[in-house]
C-alpha cells in the first residue's frame, strides 16, 4: 500500500511538472519563451527551489472545468535563493488555462507573498498570463483583490520585483504595478488594461499588441517599465544584478561587496569634464562613471525622462542611489517625468536603507504650456515631498548650476540633506545671472550708453557676489566647496560619517503624498 502511494504521489508531481502538455509547451517554446518551471529554475540558484502547493487545483465546475484539473492551476510558487539568500517566486504557467486567474490561482499567489513577508524576504513574480479566468466569474475578480491586498501591505516591507514575460491584462496589471521593479521582455511581453480588440470596437482605433502595452512603450513613454530584456534569459540576468544592490528587508541594511576599487582614488579628469561655455552640455554620465566604485552603474528607467538619471551603483563597495541631472538631454531640466521618475526612485531607496547621492546641474523647470498645463505642479512637488520624507543619508553634490525652485527639489540642505557639496564651478541662484540683471537692473540697461558691455559688467558681478557656490558656503548651504578630483574621497568620507545615521519623525498614521 506505502508503495502504491509513493507511486501516486510522483505521477502527480509529474503531471504537474508537465503543465498543459507536451503539445501546449511545444507552443509555447515555438514563441522564443521558457517554460515558467524552467525560468525559476534559470532564476534560482541550482538545486535550491522548494515548491509549494503542487497539488493544489481549481474548484470550479461549471462550463467543463471538472474535467479540466490540472495540479498547481496554473501557478508555480514556492522558494529558493539567489546568491545563497533566499526569495520567494511565483510563476505563471501560460500552458495551463493560459495562465489564468482563478481563485486557488490566487490563494496559492497570496500565500507565498505572506510567508515572503513573514519571513522578511524579497518576492519575485513572472507574469505571463491571459488575465482572468472567465470559468470563475466574480471568484476570479475576488483573487485578484487579495493578491492586489497583499502587494500593497508588503510594499516598503520586502522588495517586490516584477518580470512580465508574456501578456499581463486587465484587472493583473494592476500587481506588477504595486511592484518596486517591472522587468519587461521585448516582443514578447505586453501590459495594457484594454486589449486592442475592445478599443476597437469601442473608439474604433486599430491598435497592434506592441503599440499598446509592449515593452518599448512602456519603457520610454508611460515609464510603466523600469528594465527591458532581450529575451527570458537577459531578463533573469538583469533581475539577479539587481538584487545584488537591494537589501531583502526594510529591517537589513544593503548587501556590501569589495570591489577592488581605492577609496581615496583620484579623478584628475574630473577637473576639466566642465565646459567653459556655461551653454554646452556634458554627458553627468561620466562624472558618475569616474566616482562609484569601477566605474559600474546599473541604471533604472534608462528610456524613460531621459533629463533625469537614477541608478544603482557602490561606493567603497556598499550600494548606494544615484540621482542625477543630466545636461545633454533637454539641458537638464525638471520635468513632470523626470521629477515623478526620481520621487519614485530615492522613495524605494529611503524604503529600503539605501543612501541617496544627487548629482546637481539644473537650469530650471522646462518652460511649457503643456506642462504648467499638465500635471508638472504636481510631480514636482512629488520629487520635493520624496526628498523631505527620506531618513536615509543624503549627500547632494552640485557640479555647474541650481536654479530657482529645481536647485530646492534637488537633495536641497532646507530639505535636510546630510550633507552638501559643491565644485568651485558651482552656481546657485533664483534665477540665472542673465535672468536676474534683466529684471532687476531693467531701466539702468535701457538708460545705459552701451547695454551690452553694461550687462556684461553686471552678469559677471552678480555671477560673483550672489550665485558663485562661495555665497551659499558663507550662508552654510554647502557644506564645502570641494576641488572635482577629489568627489569620490569625499562622497565616501560622508557616507562612513553618515553610516548610523537615526532620524526621528513625527509620530503619524502617514503623509498625504501630492499624488
Amino acid at each position: 500500500m506505502g508503495e502504491d502511494k509513493v507511486k501516486e504521489l510522483r505521477e502527480m508531481k509529474k503531471r504537474s511538472r508537465a503543465g498543459g502538455g507536451a503539445e501546449r509547451v511545444e507552443a509555447h517554446r515555438r514563441q522564443g519563451k521558457m517554460t515558467a518551471r524552467e525560468r525559476v529554475d534559470a532564476l534560482l540558484d541550482s538545486g535550491s527551489f522548494s515548491e509549494l502547493d503542487t497539488f493544489v487545483s481549481h474548484q470550479a465546475y461549471h462550463f467543463g472545468m471538472e474535467k479540466q484539473k490540472v495540479p498547481g492551476d496554473g501557478v508555480v510558487t514556492g522558494r529558493g535563493t539567489i546568491d545563497g539568500r533566499q526569495v520567494f517566486v511565483y510563476a505563471q504557467d501560460f500552458t495551463v488555462f493560459a495562465g489564468s486567474v482563478g481563485r486557488m490561482h490566487a490563494e496559492k499567489i497570496c500565500k507565498v507573498i505572506d510567508l515572503a513577508v513573514k519571513t522578511g524576504c524579497p518576492i519575485i513574480a513572472l507574469y505571463d498570463s491571459g488575465g482572468a479566468r472567465l470559468q470563475e466569474g466574480v471568484d476570479s475578480l475576488a483573487g485578484y483583490g487579495e493578491v492586489m491586498f497583499r502587494h500593497s501591505l508588503a510594499s516598503g516591507l520586502i522588495p517586490q520585483i516584477a518580470m512580465v514575460m508574456g501578456p499581463c491584462a486587465g484587472s493583473g496589471v494592476y500587481a506588477p504595478m504595486l511592484s518596486d521593479f517591472v522587468f519587461m521582455v521585448k516582443d514578447k511581453s505586453f501590459m495594457f488594461m484594454v486589449g486592442p480588440d475592445v478599443i476597437k470596437a469601442v473608439q474604433n482605433e486599430i491598435v497592434t499588441f506592441e503599440e499598446l502595452g509592449g515593452a518599448s512603450v512602456h519603457a520610454s513613454r508611460s515609464g510603466s517599465a523600469h528594465f527591458v530584456a532581450e529575451d527570458d534569459l537577459d531578463c533573469i540576468k538583469q533581475v539577479k544584478k539587481l538584487m545584488s544592490f537591494l537589501p531583502s528587508n526594510n529591517l537589513e541594511q544593503p548587501p556590501k561587496k569589495q570591489t577592488g576599487d581605492d577609496p581615496e582614488r583620484r579623478e584628475d579628469s574630473l577637473d576639466t569634464i566642465i565646459p567653459e561655455d556655461p551653454m554646452k552640455p556634458y554627458d553627468m554620465k561620466e562624472v558618475i562613471r569616474k566616482v562609484v566604485d569601477k566605474g559600474e552603474l546599473f541604471e533604472v528607467q534608462e528610456q524613460f525622462a531621459r533629463n533625469i538619471i537614477t541608478a544603482f551603483a557602490r561606493m567603497n563597495g556598499g550600494p548606494v542611489g544615484i540621482v542625477a541631472n543630466q545636461p545633454i538631454a533637454l539641458a537638464g531640466t525638471l520635468d513632470a517625468s523626470s521629477s515623478l521618475k526620481a520621487a519614485r526612485f530615492v522613495r524605494f531607496c529611503d524604503s529600503f536603507n539605501i543612501p541617496v547621492v544627487t548629482l546637481v546641474d539644473v537650469p530650471g523647470y522646462m518652460p511649457s504650456v503643456e506642462q504648467e498645463n499638465g500635471s508638472l505642479l504636481r510631480d514636482s512637488t512629488k520629487l520635493l515631498y520624496a526628498y523631505a520624507e527620506a531618513s536615509v543619508p543624503k549627500i547632494t553634490l552640485v557640479t555647474r548650476k541650481a536654479i530657482g525652485g529645481a536647485y530646492c527639489v534637488m537633495g536641497s540642505k532646507a530639505l535636510r540633506s546630510d550633507v552638501n557639496l559643491a565644485w568651485p564651478t558651482a552656481e546657485i541662484a533664483i534665477v540665472g545671472p542673465e535672468g536676474a540683471i534683466n529684471i532687476v537692473f531693467k531701466q539702468e540697461l535701457i538708460m545705459a550708453d552701451d547695454p551690452q558691455e553694461k550687462r556684461d559688467v553686471l552678469i559677471s558681478e552678480y555671477r560673483k557676489l550672489y550665485a558663485s557656490a562661495f555665497f551659499s558656503a558663507e550662508r552654510g548651504y554647502l557644506d564645502d566647496i570641494i576641488e572635482p578630483n577629489n568627489t569620490r574621497m569625499r562622497i565616501i568620507e560622508a557616507l562612513e560619517m553618515l553610516d548610523r545615521k537615526r532620524e526621528a519623525r513625527p509620530a503619524k498614521k502617514h503623509g498625504n503624498m501630492p499624488l
